[in-house]
């Protein structure tokens, strides 16, 4: 379970902190728990006399204070809500004294969103201390199938590998976004079903045989034709496909073919434990890693380098489309 689900988990069974500071730069986590929280500390006739929303922007710490320093009424809790803490940064410390004495009755919460507090200040080691802070950073790519698997696990449903890569690769790190789109997949397919690449192709939009996933493939097994089509169906579409995109997927299979190669332990646990990837995929490494061995591998990591800079303008004509550096990159990929 993670730390998110985790608290979560003890606000549904009104285990309640007196102050919940939410802060870092990924707001989807601090918006779930304080969705949480809204619903759960107070009952809808409790809200109106007992929840306070104020916004960062327009009050100063010292009057945050004196709301939560106030007594329910007619209810267990009072339910103090800062939105856009962040605007609170110059009067910061004036929280310090009350998380050293907090009113038991309050559940006093700040979304500090797209910043953390300094390690270095009394109020952070105080709130730290007393296990009220909690820092929410983004997600690596690495990251997304996990938090894929986690939310179509709570939505009772399962994935196909190949469907949760390729929604992982199509959406990226926006886990708002991603909540959303795997919602609608929880309406539309239904629980207790598996969400295959069929459903994500038709209610994602999301072409099954035009994507960075099969391009990817193509690489592995040097088929040259179904790499063209790819790179031509992108650039039709090139604001789904932002080259960018394209060349960290190509870069990292060549980092993973290099992997590969050096690793001793090759079994497919162990291959699928120390790169990173989910077993599923691994018997298309081998596949891969028998097509570059590691001398071209490394040497293509310096091709694909050149062509990222060319891509940016450095060492390029300017009259090449990113299309044709595309092509021209993977044609001496495939050959070389």
């Amino acid at each position: 379970m993670s730390a998110v689900e985790s608290l979560i988990k003890d606000i549904k069974n009104k285990k309640f902190l007196p102050i919940y500071f939410l802060a870092g730069e990924e707001p989807f986590f601090i918006d779930q728990i304080t969705d949480a929280l809204e619903a759960n500390v107070l009952t809808e006739e409790e809200k109106g006399f007992n929840q306070t929303i104020v916004y960062g922007q327009d009050v100063e710490m010292n009057q945050v204070v004196g709301i939560a320093k106030q007594y329910p009424m007619g209810a267990d809790k009072a339910f103090v809500l800062v939105k856009e803490a962040q605007h609170l940064t110059k009067s910061i410390e004036d929280l310090d004294a009350y998380a050293n004495q907090i009113q038991d009755s309050t559940v006093l919460v700040f979304n500090y969103k797209g910043k953390k507090l300094d390690k270095r200040t009394k109020i952070y080691k105080t709130l730290n201390s007393k296990g009220y802070y909690f820092e929410f950073k983004p997600l690596y790519a690495n990251e997304i199938p996990t938090f894929i698997d986690e939310r179509i696990k709570a939505n009772q449903q399962s994935i196909d590998p190949k469907a949760k890569f390729l929604l992982a690769e199509y959406v990226g790190s926006d886990l708002s976004r991603l909540s959303n789109e795997l919602e609608k997949l929880k309406t539309i397919v239904g629980v207790t079903k598996t969400v295959t690449v069929d459903d994500i192709e038709k209610h994602i939009g999301i072409s099954k045989e035009y994507n960075n996933f099969e391009l990817r493939s193509a690489i592995e097994t040097r088929n040259i034709e179904k790499a063209f089509k790819i790179i031509k169906y992108f650039e039709k579409n090139p604001k789904d496909n932002p080259m960018v995109v394209t060349m960290t997927v190509i870069y990292s299979l060549f980092t993973n073919i290099i992997q590969y190669h050096i690793i001793a332990d090759k079994s497919k646990a162990n291959v699928a434990k120390e790169i990173g990837i989910n077993p599923f995929f691994v018997q298309d490494l081998v596949t891969a890693a028998n097509n570059y061995p590691l001398k071209k591998a490394t040497r293509i990591i310096s091709l694909i380098r050149e062509y990222d800079m060319k891509s940016k303008g450095v060492n390029s004509s300017g009259n090449v489309t990113s299309s044709e550096l595309m092509v021209e990159l993977i044609y001496k990929i495939i050959n070389f």
